[in-house]
């Protein structure tokens, strides 16, 4: 399945998203709900993901429980 627009009017609609800038606040909340690191779906089970293993790309360092 690939997720995104159907129209063009759908992906015109959403051009706007790429200059939106999230507060450290918000950034924050999301990493409360969701730490960094976390898996969610056991089909990524093992993925490193380059934003979280390069230390130049990331927030803060990702934090195990």
């Amino acid at each position: 399945m690939i997720i995104g627009p159907r129209t063009q009017e759908h992906l015109t609609s959403q051009l706007g998203a790429v200059d939106v800038r999230l507060s450290r606040d918000v950034l924050d909340r999301i990493d409360e709900i969701v730490p960094p690191g976390t898996t969610i779906s056991p089909a990524d089970e093992g993925y490193q993901p380059p934003s979280l293993t390069d230390p130049a790309t990331r927030r803060r360092p990702a934090t195990r429980d």
